[in-house]
């Protein structure tokens, strides 16, 4: 589908310093456009390319000041990297979506499979399992016993879904992710460990998307939950018994030990690590690598390091620390300073 810089400007209230004519129809990073794409601008560590590019239109933000000329139409809005994301979600939901149900699939005969919903080949879907209306199952989903998935949810191939476990709306389920599979749980014997099962679920609420092999854990009892508007990156593995607070993100092979409670709006980067039967308060912001052996209550607090502390605290700490070498030789220095200034007035005594 080819779009006019008019067109584009309309959809996302901006104003247009160029061609309003200019025609796109893909889109391309900025340092690797082509004729006929829209890339945008909102790192200035870029702002050289924009002045080479062949996109044929560049989003710029409204405060961008040029400073030369450029081949491609600019449009200046207030915030370039949002309006890129709504645009980018524009084309995705005009792109045809398949439906019906493969004749590879299997459905057990109590399952119930709301209306547009497309089962790819070797989907399988257990007894008494609720699909939602609008529903897609990518090949070889497997959907377990009376397990529900709510409407208009996306769930992509080798995803698997344990019995009984409760997955929202609008979510999506990237490849390979795992929901229900059972907790850590075993309890230590003379003769070695002895498994406890665990015999709750998972509940995954609204507007949430799980990355590939991402793994979220049943309870022991009850419920693991999974709030509304999480987002979590590929390789993240949640607990038994955790509850993970809405809208909060979690970046690549975070793990939390299981009955933690992850406050909402935090934000983990890649590889920490949060102990089990912690409380962590809301909007936390933990730097990647960081391990959080504690609760932390104090809302927006941003930490870092391992253990993880405040985040300012841990640069100046890292400073002394790459420094200990050379602090290390000065204190034995000194020392020896010291006991030669000793043996001199002991020698004057």
């Amino acid at each position: 589908m080819e779009i006019s810089a008019q067109q584009i400007a309309g959809l996302v209230g901006g104003t247009i310093e160029g061609n309003p004519a200019a025609k796109v129809n893909d889109f391309a990073k900025i340092e690797e456009g082509r004729p006929g794409c829209i890339s945008f601008l909102a790192n200035m560590k870029y702002a050289h390319y924009l002045y080479e590019t062949e996109s044929s239109v560049v989003l710029v933000n409204k405060d961008f000041q040029l400073e030369g000329e450029t081949k491609a139409t600019l449009i200046r809005v207030d915030n370039a990297y949002e309006t890129v994301a709504k645009l980018l979600t524009l084309a995705e939901s005009m792109k045809p979506k398949k439906k019906g149900i493969d004749s590879l699939a299997f459905i057990a005969p109590t399952a119930k499979v709301g209306e547009d919903c497309y089962i790819g080949p070797f989907v399988s879907i257990g007894e008494g399992a609720v699909i939602g209306n609008g529903v897609v199952l990518h090949p070889h989903v497997s959907i377990g016993d009376k397990a529900t998935v709510g409407d208009n949810t996306e769930i992509h191939p080798n995803a698997v879904i344990y019995h009984d476990c409760k997955v929202g709306q609008n979510c999506i389920l990237h490849a390979g992710c795992v929901i229900g599979a059972d907790g850590f749980g075993f309890a230590p014997t003379p003769d070695g460990y002895e498994k406890i099962p665990q015999i709750g679920i998972v509940t995954i609420e609204d507007n949430v998307e799980i990355g590939a092999n991402t793994c979220v854990d049943r309870s022991t009892m009850g419920s693991t939950y999974v709030r509304k508007g999480v987002k979590l990156d590929n390789l993240v593995q949640i607990a038994h018994n955790d509850d993970i607070g809405s809208h909060t993100v979690m970046s690549a092979q975070v793990g939390v030990a299981g009955s933690t409670k992850i406050g909402e709006w935090c934000m983990f980067g890649g590889q920490v690590g949060v102990a089990g039967h912690a409380t962590i308060a809301n909007r936390t912001q933990a730097g990647a690598q960081s391990g959080i052996p504690n609760s932390i209550k104090k809302e927006g607090t941003t930490i870092m390091g391992y253990p993880a502390i405040d985040y300012n605290k841990f640069w100046r700490s890292s400073v002394i620390f790459k420094n200990l070498p050379d602090l290390n030789k000065q204190i034995y220095q000194m020392e020896r300073e010291i006991e030669e200034l000793k043996k001199r007035f002991e020698n004057k005594d």
